[in-house]
């Protein structure tokens, strides 16, 4: 009987010649090259994850970056006594993002790292709930009746997930096609003595365009000045937060602003993380309710916790804390301008094209974001120009806007550190090529009637 032995060529061996276990565990191990080569073939069909232009979470690190991450793979940033000094690194960034967000400089504010955004708004949307609910029981309103939190349309789904699981009223400002972001003037007339709060985005998911959250700021402190309850203002800076400190000085977005009490940012996307790390900062510790503290004691030494998540890797944080450290402000500036660049340029083209709208041309986030013309009378629609690009690679989401705007239909380019001119030429390109093709088109897949969908769109 044939038995496979040490010179036996890799896809010779007999388990290369049968379907690999996928809904029960195997019987038999298999030879570590073996297991790796097949769920590495498994995955060959998705694609590359630089050309996913789709996401701003990050797809490149420095291979120095890299190996010091797998290097701590198996530290656990929870039990902060038994790696004292992973802790005193998530102190150095958390303090060095506090900075970027010109915290007051009395010492006060205090953050945690968190899994990513998703976490680090709960945490911040749980701090604004505990903090109205203690008000209201003082004020003796009724508790039976849902608080609200506000937020434009254009709001990433982590904010609908807190409030369906904290039995929170989601109160909407629709965006328009006049104002494609939060609206002052009517985020002013949402509010009520149930509002623990207001949501301003750094960096709508939808299009890469900013709230103005120095006017949202003006206009809360003045409804603020007539109620008992200071109704704050968190910043969604997911996309933003680690983006903006570094281009536009001058924008006055973060703690400087009276109402602003805690932020939030995605170490993953503009920071330049791999898919992982999260931050939420509080502008001060008494913002910050005590019972959302957890002291635990039985991994060594007593140790405050506040994060939903417990146990997980450093490495993240740690691949964080590299990129401070090896970036430093002219780094990141360098960086965060070069992906500006090619967003505008990328930008100019599609307009030059003449087929398309532009909503946001990169002046924000790096983000570009289009949609047909009006005027437009090609039989294809952007879904048949997503399904071309991905022929050739190129993963870039269709998808319509927000309630109230769920008839426009556009396409968005995240443009990131990893996407160079030489590869935005290429894309460009592709992207012409894919016109013409379609202009020829006899058959398509989708066509004009396609009502609207998310196609491929992702957060």
């Amino acid at each position: 009987m044939f038995k496979d032995s040490y010179d036996t060529p890799l896809f010779g061996t007999l388990e290369a010649d049968s379907s690999i276990p996928k809904d029960r565990i195997g019987e038999n191990p298999l030879e570590p090259a073996l297991a790796y080569q097949l769920i590495k073939d498994e995955l060959m069909n998705e694609g590359n994850a630089r050309l996913n232009l789709a996401t701003f979470c990050q797809t490149y690190m420095e291979d120095e970056a890299v190996k010091l991450m797998v290097e701590t793979l198996e530290k656990n940033a929870i039990d902060k006594t038994e790696y004292p000094q992973t802790t005193e690194i998530e102190r150095r960034c958390i303090s060095m993002i506090s900075h970027l967000w010109n915290a007051p400089e009395n010492g006060e504010c205090v953050g945690t790292s968190t899994v990513g955004s998703s976490e680090a708004c709960m945490l911040a949307g749980m701090a604004m709930k505990f903090r109205w609910r203690k008000h209201a029981e003082e004020a003796g309103l009724d508790l039976s009746r849902k608080p609200n939190l506000v937020i434009s349309s254009g709001y990433q789904v982590c904010w609908k997930k807190f409030c369906v699981y904290w039995d929170i009223e989601l109160r909407t400002v629709p965006i328009t096609r006049d104002c494609m972001k939060m609206d002052p003037q009517k985020m002013k007339q949402a509010l009520d003595e149930y509002t623990i709060g207001v949501v301003g985005i750094l960096g709508i998911t939808y299009t890469g365009a900013f709230d103005d959250i120095q006017e949202m700021d003006r206009v809360l402190s003045e409804y603020n000045h007539a109620c008992t309850y200071q109704i704050p203002i968190h910043v969604d800076a997911a996309s933003g937060g680690l983006f903006v400190p570094f281009l536009r000085t001058e924008l006055k977005w973060d703690f400087r602003l009276e109402n602003v009490v805690s932020i939030n940012c995605s170490g993953h996307k503009y920071g330049l993380v791999y898919p992982g790390i999260g931050w939420v900062l509080w502008k001060e510790r008494r913002y910050l309710p005590e019972e959302l503290i957890f002291d635990v004691d039985y991994l060594g030494g007593s140790m405050p916790t506040m994060a939903l998540n417990f146990s997980r890797s450093a490495s993240q944080m740690i691949g964080q804390y590299y990129n401070f450290l090896r970036l430093g402000r002219e780094g990141y500036r360098r960086i965060q301008q070069k992906t500006q660049d090619v967003a505008a340029f990328l930008a100019r083209k599609i307009k030059e094209t003449g087929v398309f709208e532009l909503y946001h041309e990169g002046t924000d986030l790096p983000v570009v974001c289009y949609g047909l013309r009006e005027d437009n009378d090609r039989e294809w629609t952007l879904y048949d120009l997503s399904d071309r690009l991905l022929m050739r690679g190129w993963q870039i989401p269709t998808y319509p806007l927000p309630a109230d705007l769920e008839q426009v239909v556009i396409q968005r380019i995240v443009c990131r550190c990893d996407l160079d001119y030489d590869m935005a030429e290429l894309l460009v390109r592709d992207f012409i090529e894919a016109i013409k093709e379609l202009d020829k088109a006899t058959v398509l897949v989708h066509g004009r009637q396609t009502p609207p969908k998310v196609y491929g769109f992702t957060h």
